[in-house]
């Protein structure tokens, strides 16, 4: 069981009333409820126990209050996934946390040493996932994985939810800047002096070691800090990057001491970062983002693995008002903060290839003004139309395009810029399946827009 979603209201819909705390259950039971009632409405950890004592569940919450409190509705009671657990429960105690981020590596630390009960019966028969750092390299990699590898890697976990820790590695490489890619880069092989970064490093995401930016001395300080806040020791943490600020200022290396400074600011305000699955997509299917990426370096003869992905999609308010959707994915995984929104401003009625030719050139056009990089691979919703509308944009702007395609739905056929006929791939293969990943999520950002101006529409917002 995943404490992904808050509760915030425990008198929200019926069913959801907060037991009195004389009625039914053990004594320990409604102990443990007069307790819920008095904890802070703060982030942490609360720990379930039995009559024994013993701890059978552990949990994180961004609301200490609210979060645990849900266990203590009827619709708790009734639930089948907490029914038999909420019959054990005898006794609550937490541990107070300074942010939604160290409640989840608090949380995923007691699961860890503890191991309680409910924790492994309620996981879904998924297998958990971990934060993994491999040590074997250069410039260690900091991915996520259910398959953790046997050797060579230092592992964080199991977690709960896997939503909520891939939103924590998003917060923290914005603070520690490591690299998640699979490039397997040397340090003496100077051929990475002319690799081309992605874009998490043009928002100062990464410090891109690909391109041999940092030195692998201060890449691996940068990921030792990463692991002592990982284990716990966030104010050693920040007592050392303090000091190494106060000591590069006084040597007057005012660069290095400005970012110490605001890595500092970003470590301490944890609390204000917001919700941990803001920006995170939830894994919608079972694919393999590096199996789906190699697939369509092979399929579409890429001479590299189109890293960074962008996909466009078209809907339409009420059969009047067009909009369009821009979303974005690295590494195969989808990138929420770089996904956009755009109203349609200079076609009139519906015209999706000219609403195409509109989102394309203006995006486009904002990239090559801003020196941007674009991205690696193009793919619009639709067929061959659709893809010819994108691809007169670029001949306008006169701006040479990257690989650009196109997905129809129907038959689920590629088509590619330069090529007259389709590519119809298996629908068991990897690189479709990242593919429609790509377009139906454009789909859904698409529609959500569209819902959004509908209701304002409709409430005269």
């Amino acid at each position: 069981m995943s404490d992904e979603t808050e509760h915030t209201s425990t008198t929200d819909s019926p069913g959801n009333e907060m037991l009195p705390e004389g009625s039914g259950g053990t004594p320990g039971f409604r102990r443990a409820l007069a307790k819920v009632r008095e904890f802070p409405q703060k982030p942490g950890v609360y720990l379930m126990k039995d009559s024994a004592g013993r701890v059978i569940y552990v949990g994180k919450a961004k609301n200490l209050r609210s979060r645990a409190g849900s266990y203590f509705l009827k619709a708790a009671a009734e639930d089948r996934r907490t029914a038999d657990m909420v019959r054990e429960i005898a006794d609550i105690d937490y541990l107070e946390a300074e942010s939604e981020v160290d409640a989840l590596l608090a949380e995923a630390r007691l699961i860890k040493d503890v191991q309680p009960k409910f924790n492994q019966e309620l996981k879904d028969d998924k297998t958990f996932p971990y934060l993994e750092i491999t040590t074997r390299e250069d410039f260690p990699r900091v991915e996520f994985t259910r398959t953790p590898q046997p050797r060579g890697t230092k592992l964080y976990g199991p977690f709960a939810g896997a939503g909520s820790l891939r939103g924590a590695m998003q917060v923290l490489q914005k603070i520690f800047k490591f690299r998640n890619c699979s490039l397997d880069i040397d340090e003496h092989d100077e051929k990475w002096r002319w690799y081309r970064p992605c874009l998490l490093a043009s928002i100062d995401q990464c410090s891109a070691p690909c391109n041999l930016r940092i030195s692998k001395e201060d890449y691996k300080r940068d990921i030792q800090r990463l692991k002592l806040f990982l284990d716990g020791g966030k104010r050693r943490l920040l007592k050392e990057m303090h000091d190494e600020m106060r000591a590069a200022a006084a040597e007057l290396r005012f660069e290095q001491a400005a970012r110490l400074r605001d890595e500092i600011h970003m470590l301490e305000t944890l609390d204000e970062r917001g919700e941990l699955e803001t920006h995170v997509q939830p894994e919608v299917f079972v694919v393999d983002p590096k199996k789906g990426l190699a697939g369509l370096q092979k399929v579409l003869k890429l001479d590299e693995a189109p890293r960074t992905i962008e996909g466009v999609d078209i809907a339409h308010l009420g059969g009047g008002e067009t909009v369009a959707s821009l979303v974005q994915f690295i590494d195969g995984l989808p990138f929420k903060p770089h996904y956009r929104r755009f109203k349609i401003r200079d076609v009139q009625g519906v015209d999706d290839y000219a609403s195409i030719r509109e989102v394309i050139a203006r995006r486009f056009q904002r990239l090559h003004d801003e020196s941007q990089i674009f991205p690696d691979l193009l793919l619009i919703d639709g067929g061959k139309g659709q893809l010819s509308a994108a691809l007169s944009a670029f001949t306008e702007l006169q701006i040479e395009p990257p690989m650009v395609i196109s997905l129809a739905k129907r038959e689920e056929e590629v088509f590619r810029m330069h090529e007259p006929e389709p590519l119809r791939l298996s629908r068991h293969s990897y690189a479709l399946r990242l593919l429609q990943y790509v377009r139906d999520e454009a789909h859904r950002f698409a529609q959500h827009y569209h819902h959004i101006l509908r209701r304002k529409s409709m409430l005269g917002e």
